[in-house]
């Protein structure tokens, strides 16, 4: 690619709108590029991509679902005024293409690509989209997508199956047979989980009972962390709590089987990694979309799903030592997950954007010749 293309990359708020985008502003940057980020200062990309050097432009708005009528109504008030406010940056910035993840803050981004007709290449990581992708992706040039589910959301051709950009780190996680000791991470994200927190906990008699070859590795989060390190230091059990894991990639290298809610996010490493799961999904996730993504990974044969109004220590002690139970059972679950992956998703989300950024640069060009010819022969 010859020319230095200006793309736009929207969505913010979460990890699951942020990390994608930087994954995929990353290999722009590597081709040459300037991708310049839009979002809102209480957003996590406020925190996330200065560090990476792109720049970030501000705009205010906020969520509109599962939120009270005041903060939706101010939401909507925000629309127009957050609108305005890109097409101002888009006038200086001039960019040739917009890379959309959804979310609140990606609305007024979409909308003004728009009404400026510049293509947007968006993301969908879910089975189920999230309100702006379905409100305003029957606009976009192509939706990229992680499930099947989702592409009755959009128009029909326009769709494509990349899956969500993850860290080479868990591509890299190797195929694992399991030993006589099941190694059994169990993770809630950054924060942790309450649920899983409490399952675990209630879990851990059950293992000592039994005489289950097991060994833990927990990711607590911080607020937990020393009430339940301690009970199970005073289990007896075999493991390691943590309130965070840093290198979660090299946790899910020793892993048998992970237990874990089931995010865009989360789904897509268990993926890239060839892990099976025993998936939680998070009841109030927006459109139920945790429990549709796990139900698609489970059809894949990679997963179990257990709701998390199910999810007690009985339960979970049961669905482990039922899938233990059965030779070969955890390995061809891995392997399910892993046809389940699809690599180099940033790296089709950026042919992408060179694609049509390309090709409206050139129709910029053409448009500016035209105009200037015309305006000559006028004066002629």
């Amino acid at each position: 690619m010859s020319c230095t293309l200006s793309i736009a990359m929207a969505g913010g708020g979460t990890g699951g709108h942020v990390i994608p985008a930087l994954a995929v502003a990353r290999e722009l940057r590597k081709r040459g590029h300037a991708p310049f980020f839009i979002g809102t200062r209480q957003g996590i990309e406020a925190r996330l991509v200065p560090p990476e050097g792109f720049p970030i432009e501000w705009i205010r708005i906020g969520g509109l679902q599962k939120v009270g009528i005041a903060r939706a109504l101010r939401t909507l008030w925000q629309v127009p005024w957050s609108t305005a406010t890109v097409l101002s940056i888009f006038k200086s910035r001039r960019p040739q293409a917009v890379f959309s993840m959804g979310g609140y803050a990606a609305a007024p981004v979409m909308l003004a690509a728009g009404i400026s007709r510049i293509p947007v290449i968006l993301m969908e990581p879910n089975a189920i989209p999230g309100l702006v992708n379905r409100w305003l992706g029957r606009f976009a040039a192509r939706a990229l997508l992680s499930f099947d589910e989702a592409a009755r959301y959009f128009p029909p051709g326009r769709t494509e199956q990349t899956g969500l950009p993850v860290r080479e780190q868990f591509l890299s996680v190797p195929a694992k047979h399991r030993g006589d000791t099941l190694v059994l991470l169990i993770t809630g994200g950054s924060r942790g989980s309450r649920r899983l927190n409490q399952a675990a906990r209630e879990s851990w008699p059950l293992f000592r009972r039994s005489n289950f070859r097991i060994r833990f590795i927990h990711q607590t989060g911080a607020e937990e962390y020393e009430e339940l390190a301690y009970e199970f230091r005073r289990s007896g059990l075999e493991g390691t709590i943590a309130p965070f894991i840093e290198d979660m990639a090299a946790a899910f290298a020793e892993a048998d089987l992970l237990v874990c809610r089931s995010g865009a996010g989360a789904v897509a490493e268990l993926a890239a990694a060839g892990r099976p799961a025993i998936l939680v999904p998070f009841p109030f996730a927006a459109d139920q979309h945790q429990l549709r993504n796990a139900e698609a990974f489970a059809r894949a044969g990679a997963a179990r799903v257990v709701p998390d109004a199910e999810c007690t220590g009985e339960r979970l002690f049961r669905e482990i030592t039922s899938l233990a139970a059965e030779p070969g059972l955890l390995e061809r679950m891995g392997l399910a997950a892993r046809n389940f992956a699809r690599p180099g998703a940033a790296a089709r989300a950026a042919d992408l954007l060179e694609e049509f950024g390309s090709a409206h640069l050139r129709s910029r060009m053409k448009a500016s010749i035209d105009s200037s010819e015309k305006s000559r022969n006028n004066t002629i």
